[in-house]
C-alpha cells in the first residue's frame, strides 16, 4: 500500500539508496532557493551534485512527475515537493536524552532549527549536568519525562548516551508517544514495529574512513609501481 504525502502517494518499495539520496537533493535545492535560482536542468543540478543527470529523473520519477520538458525543474516548487516527503513541510519535536559532550554539540547545531527539528527538551541522569542551562534549556532529571512526553506530543526522541538503564528510557519514549528514535548511543534497542529507529555509530563511521583512506594509499601505491614497471618493459 502506499504512503500518501501531500497530494501524491509513495510506493513502499523504493529502494533504500534512492531514499538516502533525497537529503542530497534538499541541500542542494536549499542552496539554490537562498540564491534566489528560479530554475535548474537536471544536467545542471548533476553537474553540482557530481552524479548522472539519469540519475535524479530517475530517482524523483519514484514519487511523480516534476520538471517540465525543455523547461527544467522550479528550484522553489521541487524543494517544496521534496520537503512533503521528507516530512520536513512542519516542525518537528524532539527530545534529548544526553546533555553530555555529544548532546551539547546537537544542541549548538543550527542546522536543525533551519529544517523545522527542534529540541523542545533535554534530560540526563547525572546530578552534575542536571539544571545546566544548555542554548537556553535546563537538562531535566530523567524522572521527569514521562510526565513532559504526557503534556507535549513529542515525535523524535535523541539518545546520545548509554546511561544506565537505556532501554527503560527507551521504552518511557515509545509509551510516550514518540514515532522515531534516533541513537547514538553504543547499544542496540529494541522497539516495537511501528517505531522508527535511526542508529548512528560515530566509531565505525570512523572506522570506514580509516579503511578507505588505507584502500586508497595501496590503490596509489599500486598505481605508482605499476607506472614505474611499464618504463621498464620493452
Amino acid at each position: 500500500m502506499p504512503v500518501a504525502t501531500g497530494n501524491r502517494a509513495i510506493p513502499l518499495t523504493i529502494p533504500k539508496t534512492i531514499i538516502e539520496r533525497l537529503p542530497v537533493y534538499q541541500r542542494y535545492l536549499s542552496e539554490l532557493a537562498k540564491e534566489e535560482t528560479e530554475k535548474i536542468s537536471s544536467f545542471e543540478l548533476a553537474a553540482k551534485m557530481g552524479i548522472n543527470a539519469s540519475q535524479i529523473r530517475k530517482d524523483l520519477n519514484w514519487y511523480g512527475s516534476f520538471g517540465l520538458q525543455g523547461y527544467g525543474y522550479r528550484v522553489t516548487e521541487l524543494l517544496y515537493q521534496i520537503n512533503q516527503i521528507l516530512g520536513l513541510a512542519y516542525e518537528t519535536t524532539m527530545v534529548l536524552i544526553g546533555g553530555g559532550n555529544l548532546g551539547r554539540a546537537l544542541m549548538n547545531y543550527p542546522g536543525f532549527q533551519a529544517q523545522y527539528f527542534i529540541i523542545k527538551a533535554v534530560f540526563d541522569n547525572n546530578p552534575a549536568i542536571i539544571g545546566n542551562n544548555i542554548n537556553g534549556l535546563i537538562v531535566n532529571p530523567i524522572g521527569l519525562l514521562s510526565e513532559y512526553l504526557q503534556q507535549n506530543p513529542t515525535k523524535i526522541g535523541i539518545i546520545t548516551t548509554s546511561i544506565p538503564g537505556a532501554q527503560e528510557v527507551v521504552d518511557l519514549l515509545v509509551n510516550g508517544g514518540i514515532q522515531g528514535v534516533w541513537n547514538f548511543a553504543p547499544l542496540k534497542i529494541k522497539v516495537p514495529s511501528h517505531i522508527t529507529v535511526e542508529q548512528v555509530h560515530i566509531i565505525e563511521s570512523l572506522m570506514m574512513l580509516s579503511y578507505k583512506c588505507k584502500s586508497k594509499s595501496y590503490e596509489n601505491q599500486e598505481n605508482g609501481g605499476q607506472n614505474d614497471g611499464e618504463k621498464g618493459i620493452g
